[in-house]
């Protein structure tokens, strides 16, 4: 019989990916943030970040308000979406 080294009591750890939305805060309350892999963007998208063009196939980021409908997605790009916080006051959009 194979041997299990993950004990019975101990809880598996949350996957995340493209299917698992995470809250994080932003500068107007609780974001939600949701990684989309190469191979998931398929259009083109401009950054709120640098105003610069997301082409297809470029792994991005995606976040909404949590409290919103969805209708205020914006993709960013990796880099932009982790410098944000040392971006100047209202330069968020």
């Amino acid at each position: 019989m194979p041997r299990k080294n993950r004990r019975r009591d101990e809880p598996r750890r949350p996957t995340s990916g493209a299917q698992d939305p995470s809250l994080v805060d932003g500068p107007g309350g609780p974001v939600r943030v949701r990684r989309i892999p190469g191979a998931g963007a398929e259009k083109v998208y401009r950054c709120p970040g640098c105003d610069l063009e997301i082409q297809p196939g470029t792994p991005h980021v995606v976040a909404w308000a949590d409290d919103g409908d969805g209708d205020d997605r914006r993709h960013w790009h990796t880099g932009c979406w982790n410098a944000r916080d040392r971006r100047r006051p209202g330069r968020w959009r």
